[in-house]
């Protein structure tokens, strides 16, 4: 799906697949088989908050926002985590995602420079976590045990997942900041993310809602994702780690795309091209998820290019 050109020449080539979903969940265009099943790894964030705001995760807006996202670390995001923690009496300790620097290269030389050590706030997943600290906090479940399989907060969102994406998971396993993470086809996510981002009322409408209009939280200052929602009127969007990359869209179609090396370089760019192929007019915002040059001695010598959409 995806040519690595340098000076003309292709020098590396991604395999992937790409799928379309209408607003009943049918296909619309598919490259590959999207059948199968994959993890969609951060993409799954916006399901599993949605799972959270059901069992009466009391928060809106920006911090609704970032327990959708895979943040960058920046001053607001970890200000906002905290937040979230601090409304639910609940503190930095009781967070069991992996301790990091930010992701944000800006935001992780200015931590390094302070002289902190990696810490589970400043990794990109401490807004879901802290989320889901507070929904436990709600509902008096065990703090503790909240990333095991059988906790009832992985139950709600297995049936969230399963409900949105219309299958039951194949495989469960365990994503990198130590929550569970589950196996669905790749259609299937795309099907989620066109529900998403066609409801008009109840949590998915309010989930929707908190990734439009907060999308630095969702990403960051800097992130592709977030010019992404910017810059697409209605939509919203998730990136996810081993190349996975899901958009919703307000008319209730769903877009996902998966590189099968795992090479997230291409996925951007991907992503892009089937935008483009349905008909989503966003220059700026397609602009920056195809601004992947190819470099040589520090200059643009080629780009990465999408092929077979």
């Amino acid at each position: 799906m995806a040519h690595v050109v340098r000076g003309g020449f292709v020098e590396s080539v991604h395999r992937g697949t790409a799928v379309v979903t209408d607003p009943a969940g049918g296909v619309l265009l598919e490259v590959g088989d999207s059948s199968g099943p994959v993890f969609p790894r951060s993409s799954s964030k916006p399901m599993q908050a949605l799972a959270m705001v059901r069992r009466g995760l009391g928060t809106n807006g920006a911090l609704l926002a970032l327990a959708c996202s895979s943040h960058s670390g920046e001053d607001f995001h970890v200000t906002a985590a905290r937040e979230i923690l601090s409304r639910a009496g609940l503190s930095e300790t009781d967070l069991q995602n992996t301790p990091d620097f930010p992701y944000d290269e800006t935001a992780r030389i200015a931590w390094i420079a302070g002289g902190l050590p990696k810490q589970a706030i400043a990794q990109n997943c401490s807004g879901k976590h802290a989320s889901m600290l507070a929904t436990c906090a709600a509902n008096d479940w065990d703090l503790t045990t909240y990333r095991a399989v059988d906790h009832p907060l992985q139950r709600a969102i297995i049936d969230a997942v399963s409900e949105l994406t219309g299958f039951e998971p194949t495989a469960i396993s365990v994503d990198g900041c130590g929550a569970p993470i589950h196996a669905v086809p790749l259609v299937g996510l795309a099907r989620a993310f066109g529900r998403l981002a066609g409801a008009t009322t109840g949590p998915e409408a309010k989930i929707a809602s908190a990734m439009r209009r907060h999308p630095e939280f969702v990403g960051g200052t800097r992130r592709d994702v977030t010019a992404l929602m910017r810059g697409v009127d209605g939509a919203i969007a998730k990136d996810g780690a081993e190349a996975v990359y899901a958009v919703g869209l307000p008319d209730g179609r769903g877009v996902a795309v998966k590189v099968v090396d795992g090479g997230a370089r291409a996925t951007p760019v991907l992503l892009a091209a089937v935008l483009r192929r349905i008909g989503v007019t966003a220059p700026a915002a397609l602009a920056a998820l195809e601004n992947h040059p190819v470099l040589g001695h520090g200059e643009p010598v080629g780009s990465i290019v999408a092929v077979g959409i």
